[in-house]
């Protein structure tokens, strides 16, 4: 054992983690920090500027003579501003997210649940979808060259144009409410997840497959046993670029139907009636949301490499 071993092995636990601490702070933890100030910084001065001509008006009307500060406070406590404060959002999305129940129409803990699971039905499915079509596409040649174009094709059209029209053909067959989010979640999700898996399938060296022929393996061996291991990485980077997309897609779905639960009609409500505050929070709750069910796919690849031994 080298020297730096001994002391480190040396070094009680909570040493250990405090040191592994102060390195994460300053790799990640600081530079983020500093990223995320600045945000801050711009973003009130983008607020202080567009809503000055409204501030300005409101200063005006009710007394001919302000400072600088009532100026600036006024820019920040509009209750319709073009852009909201920052604190005016964070404001807001506690009081949505804290102050009312979970099962209350004003909780945006309610309305992440209602596209949260549409989203995560869509990418169930979309998943899948795309693992039966990358497994069809690599085993049979006449599936590569005859799906694999019109799988392309698919993703060329726009969802908005889309999904008004899934809602409308699957509401004559009474199906609404997350049937159809979930539909069109899954339209979105299917094609990342096929793309990736059908490169993750064919990158086993042609060496390693000579191998296995000369096992005199079947197709079920090659598959379970080279191919799916080798497939793993890819799997996982499409299943986090796809469960994004599913969320995007189950919010793109609440938008035509006039929905009354979920964050796309918070933000359509909002929309409608000027609430720039309510809109901009709902959105700040569809990225933790996303940021979310990322990470759990993410803990997902690292608990699966884990298995396989694989260092994450």
């Amino acid at each position: 054992m080298t020297t730096e071993g001994v002391a480190a092995a040396a070094k009680p636990p909570a040493t250990i983690a405090s040191d592994a601490w102060r390195v994460w702070i300053g790799r990640r933890g600081l530079p983020v920090g500093v990223v995320l100030a600045a945000l801050v910084v711009v973003w009130y001065l983008a607020a202080i500027w567009l809503n000055a001509d409204v501030a300005r008006a409101h200063l005006e009307q009710a007394d001919t003579s302000w400072s600088v500060g009532e100026f600036v406070d006024a820019t920040w406590s509009l209750d319709r501003p073009l852009l909201p404060a920052p604190h005016q959002v964070a404001e807001e999305f506690l009081t949505t997210v804290f102050g009312y129940g979970v099962t209350s129409r004003r909780s945006l803990v309610y309305h992440a649940y209602v596209t949260g699971s549409a989203a995560v039905v869509g990418f169930a499915l979309g998943t899948l979808l795309g693992i039966v079509l990358a497994v069809g596409i690599v085993n049979l040649r006449t599936l590569d060259r005859s799906l694999l174009p019109w799988i392309i094709a698919s993703q060329t059209v726009p969802i908005l144009a889309i999904a008004p029209m899934i809602i409308v053909v699957l509401g004559t067959l009474g199906l609404t409410g997350l049937v159809p989010k979930a539909i069109i979640s899954m339209y979105l999700c299917f094609f990342p997840i096929t793309i990736g898996m059908v490169k993750g399938l064919r990158s086993p060296d042609p060496l390693q497959l000579d191998l296995m022929r000369t096992y005199s393996a079947t197709s079920g061996q090659v598959f379970r046993k080279l191919r799916w291991p080798a497939a793993t990485s890819f799997l996982f980077a499409s299943l986090k670029v796809a469960i994004a997309i599913s969320l995007v897609g189950a919010i793109v779905g609440e938008l035509p139907t006039g929905a009354q639960a979920g964050l796309g009609a918070r933000l359509l409500t909002g929309s409608y009636y000027g609430q720039t505050v309510q809109i901009w929070s709902a959105l700040f709750m569809a990225a933790l949301l996303g940021m979310g069910l990322v990470a759990l796919v993410g803990l997902a690849e690292r608990m699966t490499l884990r298995r396989r031994g694989i260092a994450a």
